[in-house]
């Protein structure tokens, strides 16, 4: 029993190695810097350490619960298409309560899920015309519209100015 479980720890970290662009659910795109070796309340544990540049953060993630927690790699360039089209649907607003709201956009945003994501990018998305967003929507707003930037920009290979100006495109495009 202990060599199989041996084994699936050992086949999880051939996943990621240093390098690699990963997304941590709860903090977007980082890039796994090294795998190290520590000692944790007398266990050896070996960890992903992965950098997050934007937010001067780096985070360790044992090697054997990084699936567990939800990290993966980024997301196929067919997703980024798929996140697109959800950006160019129409805005889907709930007549829920916003406090209500607002957790499901924060779950979305916190799932890792770009499609998720794009949905809240395009439900809370204004433009020109319509009424003023809250302090709270904006921040929603602008949290989830980073996230979709950074993953889109990493997984295209450009810098993170000429993503945003691909979702800007579109979201404008749906307004027009």
């Amino acid at each position: 029993m202990a060599a199989a479980k041996e084994v699936n720890m050992s086949k999880k970290k051939l996943d990621f190695s240093p390098n690699d662009f990963v997304v941590y659910p709860a903090h977007g795109v980082g890039k796994i810097v090294s795998i190290e070796k520590q000692e944790v309340a007398g266990f050896e544990l070996e960890l992903f350490v992965i950098a997050f540049e934007k937010d001067k953060m780096t985070l360790r993630v044992p090697t054997h619960k990084a699936t567990e927690v939800g990290m993966r790699s980024l997301s196929s360039p067919d997703v980024v298409t798929k996140a697109f089209t959800t950006l160019k649907g129409k805005a889907r607003v709930k007549r829920a309560m916003w406090s209500r709201r607002a957790q499901e956009y924060e779950q979305k945003i916190n799932s890792g899920d770009l499609i998720a994501i794009a949905e809240v990018v395009r439900d809370l998305h204004r433009h020109g015309d319509q009424r003023e967003q809250s302090y709270s929507e904006r921040q929603l707003y602008e949290a989830a519209l980073e996230r979709l930037t950074r993953e889109i920009a990493a997984v295209s290979g450009e810098d993170e100015v000429g993503a945003q100006k691909q979702i800007d495109d579109v979201l404008i495009s749906r307004a027009a």
